[in-house]
C-alpha cells in the first residue's frame, strides 16, 4: 500500500511539461488560403462539380465528399511520390 501512496503523490507533485513552439514563419494566411482554393477548384474540376468562387452551399454531401476525398487522394500521392 505504501507505494500506491507514494505513487499517488509523486504524480501530483511533478509539473506539467511545457510544449515546444516552433519559431518557423508560417505563410501568410491570404497566399494559403489561395493556394487552397486553387487546389479545391482543380480537384472539383477531376470530379465534375461546378464550383463558384465564395460559399458552395448549394453543393451536396456527396460532391463536397468528392472533392475532399479527390483532394486528400492527391496529397497523399503528392507525399508517396516525393519520398520513393
Amino acid at each position: 500500500m505504501t507505494k500506491s501512496s507514494n505513487a499517488s503523490s509523486s504524480k501530483s507533485s511533478t509539473k506539467p511539461k511545457k510544449r515546444k513552439t516552433s519559431t518557423r514563419k508560417i505563410a501568410s494566411s491570404k497566399s494559403k488560403s489561395s493556394v487552397m482554393e486553387r487546389f479545391k477548384m482543380e480537384a472539383a474540376r477531376e470530379v465534375g462539380v461546378t464550383l463558384k468562387p465564395g460559399y458552395n452551399g448549394n453543393l451536396t454531401a456527396k460532391q463536397a465528399g468528392a472533392i475532399g476525398g479527390r483532394m486528400v487522394k492527391k496529397i497523399i500521392d503528392s507525399y508517396k511520390k516525393s519520398h520513393k
